[in-house]
């Protein structure tokens, strides 16, 4: 068991260097300066001043300085934990700009992942046995997967949010809390504002996940092991049990999969519903080629992931028995 997490933990590591090292470029070849975007937004006339502004400024982000020297001080800032100084909103850090957004897209994607996906494993067990049911979930499972998040975004914020005003459809709070605390009148207007941007991620991914699990639980009824069982005599209970056991393992390959699709939807949702998260912070450093926040952004975006896959292939060994009778005939 060690080797195999062990090889997996090097994996980890050499596909974090490379999307690091991706997302450290990526930025540098957008088109436009971001010095002379500050200096733009600064409003300065005079071309002497303009000169030392710009000598400043590429000095302090280190934009004068060969590239690949300019690479290994990112990694060497980063090792240190130093994401640098936001070029759009100077002299702030970036990490703290981010720790700022970065409760916000936890509270939005991290229910709707969950929550989309035991709804739909057991609305599609559900459909596999009962042929109503089925009829249902089945062709409003495929109407809701062919749905961009973007649209249903949009959707949900007219039909609920501007024809029946029932929720808001801009921000995370409203503008009479300046300050988010921990007061029972905060938390529900946040609780207000947060409904249509979870249902746009959570409607689009329950579809998928409901069609995936009816269709493994019929192929599973209707394999060979299964016909045997019941041959035997086992109960239908007991063959039922099984089949959802075995239709669940590509179901949370599907979750590990899925997660950075799931992860761009809630970033265009985001900037969909004017949400202060992740998304609108990449949103605007795009358009203030502010580097070291896109690179910040991204970089969590990626640890994220990389740690969300790594746990779900901790919960993979302990419910799939194989993995773990493969890992100890592969040790001996």
């Amino acid at each position: 068991m060690r080797r195999y997490f062990a090889r997996k933990l090097l994996v980890y590591v050499l596909t974090f260097v490379f999307a690091v090292t991706v997302n450290w470029m990526i930025p540098r070849f957008m088109p436009g300066d971001p010095v002379s975007s500050m200096i733009s937004r600064a409003r300065v006339s005079q071309p002497e001043a303009v000169e030392h502004m710009r000598t400043y400024y590429n000095e302090l982000f280190g934009f004068d300085r060969p590239v690949w020297e300019q690479y290994l001080s990112f990694w060497s800032s980063l090792l240190q934990g130093d994401f640098g100084l936001s070029i759009w909103v100077f002299p702030q850090p970036v990490g703290e700009i981010i720790m700022g957004a970065l409760p916000y897209t936890l509270a939005l994607m991290v229910p709707a992942i969950l929550l989309s996906w035991f709804v739909g494993n057991w609305l599609g067990a559900l459909a596999a046995r009962r042929k109503v049911l089925d009829n249902t979930v089945l062709p409003v499972g495929y109407l809701l997967t062919a749905m961009p998040y973007m649209w249903i975004a949009v959707l949900l914020a007219w039909v609920l949010g501007a024809k029946a005003g029932w929720f808001p459809v801009s921000g995370a709070y409203s503008l009479e809390h300046l300050q988010p605390t921990w007061s029972w009148s905060f938390l529900t207007d946040a609780l207000h504002h947060w409904v249509l941007p979870f249902l746009s991620l959570f409607l689009v991914a329950l579809g998928g996940w409901a069609i995936g699990m009816r269709n493994m639980i019929i192929y599973e009824l209707e394999a060979d092991h299964s016909s045997y069982l019941s041959a035997l005599g086992a109960p239908q209970r007991l063959i039922r049990r099984y089949a959802f056991r075995n239709a669940v393992l590509p179901q949370i390959t599907g979750l590990a999969l899925q997660l950075g699709v799931l992860v761009a939807g809630a970033l265009v949702t985001e900037i969909v519903f004017n949400y202060p998260g992740l998304g609108n912070l990449i949103l605007a450093a795009i358009q203030n080629r502010d580097f070291f926040l896109l690179q910040g952004t991204f970089l969590f975006i990626v640890i994220g992931v990389l740690i969300a896959n790594f746990i779900i292939d901790l919960v993979y060994v302990v419910v799939d028995p194989r993995t773990r009778t493969g890992m100890a005939g592969g040790q001996s």
